[in-house]
């Protein structure tokens, strides 16, 4: 939830006419990551866990991406903190499966 935070602070600096781009979709993306966590864990099922792990990461690789579109608009620099935190993120949801796989 920490780099949900990190997204929101980021894209309220964009320009007004990214508000329903890219900041926006940065958001959902960001946003998607822990609630599908959240929403394979209360299913019950290691399969279905592993299932909604599966669309946090590919959440993820999108937000990843969009920051790097957002480095080359020049909004965001390529050492801020969302990097760092993709990376962290990337590695728990990695971990998470391993476990939950059967």
């Amino acid at each position: 939830m920490d780099l949900v935070v990190r997204i929101y602070e980021i894209t309220r600096t964009f320009p007004a006419d990214e508000r329903f781009g890219l900041a926006s979709q940065m958001r959902r993306a960001s946003v998607s990551i822990p609630s599908n966590i959240a929403e394979g864990a209360a299913r019950g099922g290691q399969k279905e866990f592993a299932q909604f792990l599966h669309i946090a990461r590919g959440s993820l690789s999108e937000l990843e991406t969009q920051l790097m579109i957002a480095v080359r608009l020049n909004y965001i620099m390529s050492d801020d903190a969302a990097f760092a935190m993709t990376d962290r993120v990337s590695r728990l949801v990695s971990g998470l499966l391993n476990k939950v796989k059967p």
